[in-house]
């Protein structure tokens, strides 16, 4: 970077040392148009000799400077016309040599305005020291701001902090607590307008639990909204279950059974869904985020096709079939080797009455041990 563009990048043009820098910088001749000779070879204009070159013997100030150090120390100090008729150059090309080197801190003046050389290492000295003190202090001053900017880093953060958890309340709310997620699904149906979709596994459901419910959803159906619901081919066998999707169905309730078990959930509108939080009963998050509920929408329509509608009168037929669905199902999962409590709990049974469907299946296979029924099932398939 040339001397004059140190200066601006400082900022200091305005300072005596960058004044003196500048004028260093201005004080030497222009360069010569290029000649033929430059032209063809561009090393010339660099060479040895041409004018502005402080090497050149040629160059005014190289000649001031050596004239004044060729000068005995027992005569007077040289004026710029003493040196003009000495070197026999114009006057005037003298006094800007002079006031280059004056600049540059290679001269300085005598009380009579004569010159004296000065020493180069002194003039490196009293002429960038001030600039290399300024420097200095800038890099300071650079360091203190970043370390006053950079302490703010941390209340930024916290605040993308905030906003992070706050959009997320927007789209995932955790509830914890078993009569808030009461309260949440009893406002849910309050306030929705079009449909409600749930899916309950587990086989029959509590009487305390559907006499909650039952209140809540006639109150929806009465209001227009749509309802469907998913239970599990077992909760055909609860009297509790049977009267509850009596009671809605009457009001225009479409309910329906599989055979194995599918996640549970309940969703509002197809805006916001409810699903339990695994290993803690009481607990229960809500879902907003679209994309979400949008996929759990889809999962429980295949779900839906797949089901069969939940009759609340007997019907012989229906029964025995689902009945051979849930063992065929048995069979499946015993060649998968789940255990009785596990197959149980996936079809909502209860463990004994999972053990006596399992008795059925080895008895008609003629097997002594799950094992061996297993091995049939296996060589059946």
């Amino acid at each position: 970077m040339a001397i004059p563009d140190i200066a601006r990048a400082l900022g200091d043009a305005g300072t005596p040392e960058t004044t003196a820098l500048a004028a260093i910088a201005a004080a030497a001749p222009p360069l010569p148009a290029p000649s033929s000779e430059t032209t063809e070879n561009p090393g010339a204009l660099g060479a040895p000799g041409a004018p502005g070159d402080p090497d050149s013997p040629d160059d005014p100030l190289t000649r001031v400077y050596t004239c004044l150090l060729a000068r005995d120390p027992a005569h007077p100090p040289a004026h710029p016309a003493d040196l003009a008729a000495e070197l026999e150059l114009p006057l005037a090309r003298v006094e800007s040599a002079v006031s280059a080197l004056l600049d540059m801190g290679l001269l300085r003046r005598t009380p009579e305005r004569a010159v004296l050389p000065v020493a180069p290492d002194e003039a490196v000295q009293r002429t960038l020291g001030p600039l290399e003190r300024e420097m200095r202090a800038r890099r300071q001053h650079m360091e203190r701001t970043r370390e006053q900017l950079m302490a703010f880093m941390p209340l930024y953060e916290s605040h993308l902090l905030r906003l992070t958890h706050l959009r997320q309340a927007e789209y995932v709310e955790l509830l914890t607590d078993l009569r808030a997620v009461r309260e949440a699904i009893t406002e849910l149906g309050r306030t929705c307008e079009r449909e409600v979709m749930t899916a309950q596994p587990g086989g029959g459901r509590r009487a305390e639990v559907l006499e909650e419910a039952v209140a809540r959803d006639e109150e929806l159906l009465r209001r227009g909204v749509r309802m469907r619901v998913l239970y599990q081919h077992t909760a055909r066998f609860s009297s509790g279950t049977c009267a509850y999707v009596e009671r809605v169905g009457r009001l225009g309730a479409q309910v329906r059974t599989l055979d194995d078990e599918f996640m549970r959930m309940l969703v509002f509108d197809r805006a916001t869904a409810v699903i339990p939080v695994p290993d803690d009963p009481n607990a229960a998050v809500l879902i907003r985020e679209p994309h979400v509920v949008a996929f759990m929408v889809g999962a429980y329509e295949r779900l839906w096709l797949e089901a069969l509608p939940f009759e609340t009168e007997w019907d012989r037929q229906t029964i025995m079939d689902i009945s051979d669905e849930l063992k065929q199902t048995i069979v499946r999962l015993l060649t998968e080797g789940l255990t009785d409590a596990a197959i149980a709990r996936r079809l909502g049974l209860s463990v004994r009455s999972c053990r006596r469907h399992v008795a059925d299946v080895m008895a008609a296979l003629g097997a002594e041990s799950r094992f061996q029924a297993g091995y049939l099932l296996a060589q059946q398939d």
